[in-house]
């Protein structure tokens, strides 16, 4: 992809998992991490179809923890990780479509406990692909809303 066509985007945008009806997420963009993770809550192996699923609940509004949104997709994948602080655990992966900036694309996604940090999601480089460009000093440029800026 060339230069000229790819996104830039910041270290902090907003971003919606539509197939999980989840809008208007904050994220965290790490290109330092490989995969992109999601905190969530209740997560649960079922069956269906006779193919293995996942449900999960995400409270999407940081600020209103009340709103609960039940979640599930079909399992991707089980991977072992090494979290930022070092420790490694096995997590499930699913795939969902990424809308960032009204450009989508599909990404891998593992779940896991976020609640110590700041962002519910981080997108890390494999989500980013060749997609994109990261302007660290930069947060939400693909909003015009100022009172997130």
């Amino acid at each position: 992809m060339a230069m000229k066509n790819k996104l830039i985007i910041g270290a902090i945008e907003v971003c919606h998992l539509p197939e999980l009806s989840i809008t208007d997420l904050h994220i965290r963009v790490d290109t330092g991490a490989k995969t992109s993770s999601l905190h969530v809550d209740n997560i649960q192996k079922l069956k269906k179809n006779g193919r293995a699923w996942i449900a999960f609940d995400i409270h999407p509004d940081i600020h209103n923890v009340e709103k609960v949104v039940s979640c599930d997709a079909p399992l991707f994948d089980v991977r072992r990780i090494k979290s930022s602080n070092g420790k490694s655990e096995e997590r499930y992966v699913i795939k969902s479509q990424l809308d960032m900036g009204g450009h989508q694309w599909p990404i891998e996604i593992t779940l896991t406990d976020r609640s110590d940090m700041s962002y519910l999601m981080l997108l890390g480089r494999e989500g980013l692909g060749d997609r994109v460009l990261v302007d660290p000093s930069q947060n939400f440029l693909l909003t015009d809303d100022c009172e997130q800026q």
